[in-house]
């Protein structure tokens, strides 16, 4: 199953403490859903359990004859659709009439007087994601949103999101194939997100994504790091000692070197892979690397008068 499935399947495992609190979710997921009006309530999911999460509690709260139909997605489809609908309009119209709506509301907006209580944002939102939610594998990156059927009630989802205190979220919005989409791209966002609303172990696997990802690269860069040294010093080293053979053939020029630089010479010739450091190392003098670097320089003028 996919991130985003598994994802779902934990917020469904949340049993609300209070009647308000499942209230609260279920408002969120019936807003968001495919149709909500005073006389139909279609819901579709792939998910089993966001669907049967659904039926319990509309069973609880309303306690309705629920009809679960199973039909197959027109394009590119594995998964089964799961419908939850009403088929009784009385039953649609009491549901609607309750979350504060009438037969006049076309183009639904966010009614705050269903998540006034404590505790109800976070299950609003929760059923929100249920509902029309969806988050991408961190493996393969960081994206979360809401695929929201109106205009306005994007608008409202996105300024709600924006007012959590708990969390420091900057929402985004744009268009898609005639819907109003409201994400994220911040992996920290999409954990604090995740978190707030009860799926703490797919926060957490955000978290952890994230941190493995940054050791792998940061291994990769300091090992890129260490390949370029060692690239630089051989072909510096190469340079050097080509320098070098030549000089020594000239008898003149060698012989009057100073010894440091007959020194750093033979040293050079005899360890062609270490560093200038490491050069200084073996000195008679133990000189540092600057030293070192300072007598090769000073060996490689005379390469002119060759």
């Amino acid at each position: 199953m996919s991130f985003s499935y598994d994802t779902k399947k934990e917020l469904t495992e949340i049993v609300p403490e209070i009647n308000s609190l499942s209230l609260a979710q279920c408002y969120g997921m019936l807003l968001f859903a495919k149709r909500f009006t005073y006389n139909e309530l279609v819901f579709t999911t792939e998910n089993k359990y966001v669907c049967d999460n659904l039926s319990n509690l509309l069973t609880i709260l309303y306690t309705p004859m629920i009809e679960k139909t199973s039909g197959l997605r027109v394009r590119n489809s594995k998964n089964p659709l799961i419908t939850v609908k009403l088929p009784n309009e009385d039953d649609c119209n009491r549901i609607f009439e309750s979350f504060g709506y009438s037969k006049k509301d076309v183009s639904l907006r966010l009614n705050r007087a269903n998540i006034s209580e404590e505790g109800q944002i976070p299950a609003f939102l929760r059923g929100a994601f249920l509902s029309c939610g969806s988050v991408t594998n961190p493996e393969k990156g960081y994206h979360l949103e809401f695929k929201v059927p109106f205009r306005n009630l994007a608008n409202d989802l996105l300024t709600l999101l924006c007012e959590i205190e708990e969390c420091n979220l900057t929402p985004k919005s744009v268009t898609r194939q005639g819907y109003f989409i409201v994400y994220f791209k911040d992996s920290e966002q999409i954990a604090d997100f995740l978190a707030y609303i009860g799926a703490y172990s797919s926060s957490m696997n955000i978290i952890n994504t994230k941190i493995t990802k940054q050791v792998k690269n940061n291994a990769v860069r300091k090992v890129n790091s260490e390949i370029h040294n060692i690239n630089k010093t051989a072909e510096a080293s190469a340079k050097q000692i080509n320098a070098i053979k030549k000089i020594m053939k000239c008898d003149n020029i060698y012989n009057s070197l100073s010894p440091e630089l007959k020194e750093i010479a033979q040293l050079r010739l005899d360890n062609p892979e270490l560093s200038l450091r490491a050069l200084g190392e073996l000195t008679s003098d133990k000189v540092s690397r600057s030293g070192v670097n300072h007598r090769l320089k000073k060996l490689m003028s005379y390469i002119d008068e060759v």
